[in-house]
């Protein structure tokens, strides 16, 4: 990892234009230019510093910049100085248990951050170095998080980028917390979590969370919140990244979080915007395609991501959500149709996938209870539509049978959450993978023919 660099000294600019969060610096000769993605500081009126980041050359030695915090206060003429480097932020220990924001700055409150070493944030994805023989040990395992229907149906591989996709209000920050909190319990990893462009309310409420489950001192937190500029949302995941690659470098099993990568797409759009940049016919950003690549071709030896992703109007063919799709290895699904039926989490088996559901992976048991729910589950739908129009008692009793007990199993795979027992007033549930195949296959079997359909809602294991 990169030792602090000291930055030869360099001419300084001056500010020429600002619009908003894009800022235009001119140098008087062109040797005097910085290099992209190169820091630029500058002060405003009442003395605050304004960080700002090399975007894009123009004529006249012209260097224009976006900001990571605010331009308000900042004039004209006002002289700004080249680090002589990219974005650097701390790494190190120390940074368990903080706050930091996209330029390394702790925001919790609890005084500066001292530790000896500092690492660029924007790096060339192919020289970004991975000991491949400490990843090849761990990847490829399966890492058991304690929520039934993910473990059933899309067992998380060690090293593997899971999407948790839905729109607004169907879960995907309170499974999110509920992964960190059972992953971080039971296993001796270190967790990062990026905070992009979401609710400052709900990054306040997990951190204090964390602080109530005690494992506050196992994660590492860098939020870029929904107030904050474009380019604060925008480079924050990439200080998330950072983050991760330094604890990948201690040979420690990494989680990394991110809620919510699709406003970082937005985020880009706003700078490309702010940029003059002509967008793409369908509003997004000419340069979406590299930028989601970009992030996730770091993401790679023993982080394994969970990436929330919001999905604007429902639609999963927006063209954002698409490019995120192509870099996942599963992608659960929230349905807003069983938020309302009160189906916590409310994942939806049929319309999610996980290319780690396989007998090699998992195992023949846990891949045969697997499909076999895939196809109760897929019959269900088709009969769910007849029942509503003729009732349930005009169906055949093979299909009656296949009826109810699909809705068992759609009651078994809900779940009462940790992080979710204030507002819900139940005791979360830890259900190992062994006792959730166990619970599936005493439905499938018919063992539970004679137990109502409500004693299986909002359970742990059987």
């Amino acid at each position: 990892m990169g030792e602090q660099v000291t930055a030869p000294r360099r001419s300084e600019g001056k500010v020429i234009a600002v619009q908003g969060p894009v800022v235009d610096v001119r140098f008087d000769r062109i040797e005097h230019m910085p290099d992209l993605h190169e820091t630029i500081l500058t002060r405003a009126f009442d003395k605050r510093q304004v960080t700002l980041l090399v975007a894009e050359h123009l004529e006249g030695n012209i260097a224009r910049c976006v900001a990571l915090n605010s331009t308000l206060n900042l004039q004209r003429n006002m002289s700004a100085m080249p680090t002589g480097s990219a974005l650097r932020i701390p790494i190190g220990e120390e940074l368990f248990g903080r706050i930091i924001n996209v330029m390394g700055q702790p925001v919790d409150g609890k005084g500066p951050i001292e530790t000896a070493r500092t690492d660029v944030i924007h790096k060339d994805v192919t020289r970004v170095a991975v000991d491949l023989n400490a990843v090849k040990s761990t990847v490829g395992e399966v890492l058991e998080t304690g929520i039934k229907a993910v473990d059933l149906l899309f067992p998380v591989v060690r090293g593997s980028k899971t999407g948790v996709i839905g729109g607004a209000g169907c879960g995907k920050t309170v499974l999110i917390s509920e992964l960190i909190h059972n992953i971080v319990e039971e296993h001796d990893g270190a967790c990062v979590f990026a905070g992009i462009g979401e609710r400052i309310r709900e990054g306040n409420e997990l951190y204090y969370e964390f602080e109530q489950a005690g494992i506050l001192s196992k994660v590492m937190m860098a939020f870029g919140q929904m107030d904050e500029p474009p380019g604060a949302r925008f480079n924050v995941v990439k200080t998330g990244i950072t983050l991760a690659e330094y604890l990948q470098s201690t040979g420690r099993e990494v989680l990394l979080f991110m809620d919510n990568v699709f406003r970082f797409v937005q985020a880009g759009a706003e700078i490309s915007t702010l940029l003059g940049r002509t967008p793409s016919e369908t509003g997004y950003q000419p340069t979406l395609a590299s930028e989601v690549g970009e992030v996730h071709e770091r993401i790679r030896g023993s982080i394994s991501a969970f990436e929330a992703v919001y999905v604007p109007a429902d639609d999963l063919t927006d063209p954002a959500v698409v490019a995120i799709f192509s870099y996942l290895d599963a992608v659960m699904v929230l349905s807003r149709e069983r938020t309302q039926l009160g189906l916590y989490p409310a994942i939806d088996p049929l319309a999610s996938s996980c290319s780690s559901l396989n007998a090699a992976t998992v195992g023949p048991r846990h891949y045969h209870l697997s499909q076999e729910t895939q196809r109760i589950l897929t019959k269900y739908d088709e009969l769910r539509r007849i029942v509503a129009v003729i009732g349930i008692d005009e169906l055949s009793r093979a299909d009656r049978t296949l009826y109810e007990r699909a809705r068992k199993l759609q009651n078994f795979l809900t779940q009462p959450m940790f992080v979710a027992e204030s507002y819900v007033g139940k005791k979360g549930a830890y259900v190992r993978t062994e006792q959730t195949l166990d619970g599936v296959e005493k439905i499938i079997d018919g063992k539970m023919d004679g137990t109502p359909e409500e004693e299986l809602y909002m359970i742990g294991a059987i």
